[in-house]
């Protein structure tokens, strides 16, 4: 159910604002806000462009996933294709993704929604497709080595919500995007 507007203004005011840190990917924002606990700083996060994920599906049922090693969390983390728009439009950004990260194309795409990464602290929008009708279109090895991928896996949709269920996927946006998938499928009915 979305947020209900007749609700009124939010209970945070900013007094002040001042940038801490900025690159080509994210600003860093520093807020002196007033809200419902008083005075305070508040850090914010700001994607410069939402971000795209997507969900490759295979006429075997099969997800596809890649594996990555992510400096924040410092470890391996099992993960749909996925990256940011870099202002392009979001499905275009998708396809695109898709081919660098796993040398594939899609002949049929969905919109399957919106999300919001760490809204308690960022603001940052992304966007979840599914795509299907696979078919191979590049050598990936290179630009997979860009993006720090280091291995490509194909996963039954099932086994891959166990991996959600064991810990195996970790990745929020990951298991936010599978679970889109599903609900679109049918497979939590």
């Amino acid at each position: 159910m979305p947020p209900d507007a007749s609700r009124g203004a939010l209970p945070w005011r900013a007094l002040e604002s001042r940038v801490a840190y900025e690159n080509r990917w994210i600003r860093v924002r520093e807020d002196q806000v007033e809200g419902p606990h008083g005075r305070g700083v508040y850090g914010v996060v700001e994607m410069r462009h939402p971000a795209v994920f997507v969900v490759a599906l295979d006429d075997d049922d099969r997800v596809c996933l890649v594996s990555l090693a992510r400096y924040p969390g410092g470890k391996w983390s099992w993960e749909v294709p996925a990256g940011g728009s870099d202002g392009e439009d979001p499905l275009i950004a998708a396809q695109r993704e898709l081919a660098e990260e796993t040398g594939l194309a899609a002949a049929e795409w969905v919109r399957l929604g919106g999300m919001d990464a760490l809204n308690g602290i960022a603001d940052a929008p992304e966007h979840v497709f599914l795509a299907r009708g696979l078919e191979p279109v590049a050598d990936a090895r290179a630009t997979q080595g860009e993006e720090g991928i280091d291995e490509v896996r194909w996963v039954p949709f099932g086994e891959a919500l166990a991996m959600v269920a064991a810990g195996e996927i970790s990745d929020g946006e990951t298991i936010a995007a599978l679970a889109f998938a599903g609900i679109h499928l049918g497979r939590f009915r």
